[in-house]
């Protein structure tokens, strides 16, 4: 993967390529973003702009001379030439490292069991991580296990996975300058993470650590104080939608897309898979039966979207909250100059109904509805409870009417 391919985060990506055109590359760096920021595609990025031949000045790849050692040819003049600042995307470095499959770049990840009592480590998982890299970078560990087939087994790094990275470590680069671990997700090592202290503190020359994580508070404190913080913002809107539109998405959708995501491109990805789930449909029929104290609607409503799938859900409590966010700017504000954003008329109507304390509890009750939706919680409880609540957040009997 290059730098060309991570959707925004151009100021990171500048400070990575200065770092490796002025040498000053640390042994352990700790990428750290929020969900659909791009940390492991940044770090795919980076690692093969470190080996890149191009950027290291060698116009052809190295050989073995007649007594089968590794020859590497020499470097070209560069005094005068400009900074590279992406990978070639060609040579075999680079081309090696696209497929997952150089020889000095290694990969660790959350695993898990495949038989009770197995000695799982992540090589034998490599199958699938490819596949799952290639076909979603910006996924989170649910997505790589659910991919991995772990159903609701956990994933972790355990103690053989620790014992086979010292393994790989402690062996000298194959082909290129530097041998890399990108460790993804350590918010999953437990204790056996300190069993790679002192790998982490005192490596063998030329070996680098990029650890990519999204909760800080997870991570063993011993391994955050042996890195260097590399901070990830959320991306922007714009950024998401350009992103969106690269994957030959209408310019409007994705837009629109981009304002749901909040900064997560996993989110507008995952958004963009519902894009034919009619939201509004959905939710103004909830509120209707809500309003009208209709306990029929209300409980084939419930037992409808508790049919749904677990990431519909999530969609659809995303949908409900961004509506509400339009509804308090809009009666804090006043402003109707955003005509053409996507829910403005409904948000309109919300505000008809409930003012901006009712608002603010209702978001407050959606967002743990959406952390009980991500930890499995009985769809029908939780709908049902949330119906309740809602008709006693909502003091007046205002329906939402079809438009």
């Amino acid at each position: 993967m290059q730098f060309s391919d991570v959707i925004g985060q151009d100021a990171i990506k500048r400070q990575l390529v200065q770092m490796v055109q002025q040498n000053r590359i640390s042994h352990a760096q700790l990428f750290l973003g929020k969900e659909g920021s791009g940390g492991l595609p940044l770090a795919l990025a980076f690692a093969q702009y470190i080996n890149c031949e191009r950027v290291n000045g060698i116009s052809k790849p190295p050989t073995l001379d007649l007594f089968g050692n590794l020859e590497t040819p020499a470097a070209e003049d560069t005094s005068n030439a400009t900074v590279v600042q992406d990978a070639c995307g060609v040579c075999n470095a680079c081309k090696k490292a696209a497929q997952l499959i150089h020889p000095d770049i290694h990969y660790s990840y959350p695993i898990f069991p495949r038989k009770p009592g197995a000695k799982s480590k992540c090589t034998d998982f490599v199958t699938e991580w490819r596949s799952f890299v290639h076909s979603n970078p910006y996924g989170n560990s649910y997505d790589w296990l659910q991919h991995a087939g772990a159903d609701n087994q956990q994933g972790n790094i355990n103690v053989y996975e620790c014992e086979d990275i010292q393994h790989k470590i402690s062996l000298k680069p194959f082909e290129s300058a530097y041998k890399i671990l990108i460790l993804w997700m350590p918010e999953t090592l437990g204790k056996e993470g300190n069993k790679l202290l002192k790998l982490i503190e005192e490596p063998p020359p030329n070996t680098l650590f990029i650890f990519v994580a999204e909760n800080e508070a997870l991570i063993l404190p011993t391994i955050i104080s042996r890195t260097q913080l590399v901070k990830l913002p959320p991306l922007s809107a714009p950024e998401i939608a350009e992103g969106l539109v690269k994957n030959n998405l209408a310019t409007n959708t994705a837009h629109q897309i981009a304002l749901l995501a909040d900064g997560n491109y996993r989110e507008a990805l995952q958004q963009l898979a519902h894009t034919d789930d009619d939201w509004e449909v959905l939710l103004r029929d909830w509120l209707n039966a809500i309003v009208r104290k209709n306990k029929i609607a209300q409980l084939k409503w419930i037992e409808g979207i508790s049919k749904q799938g677990r990431e519909k859900q999530k969609q659809f409590l995303k949908y409900f909250i961004h509506l509400l966010q339009q509804a308090i700017r809009l009666s804090i504000t006043e402003e109707a100059n955003n005509a053409a954003s996507p829910g403005l008329d409904f948000a309109h109507r919300l505000n008809k109904i409930c003012g901006l304390h009712q608002q603010e509890a209702m978001m407050q009750e959606l967002d743990k509805a959406s952390y009980y939706v991500e930890r499995n919680a009985n769809a029908k409880l939780l709908f049902h409870a949330l119906t309740i609540k809602f008709y006693h957040i909502i003091s007046n009997n205002s329906v939402i009417l079809v438009r």
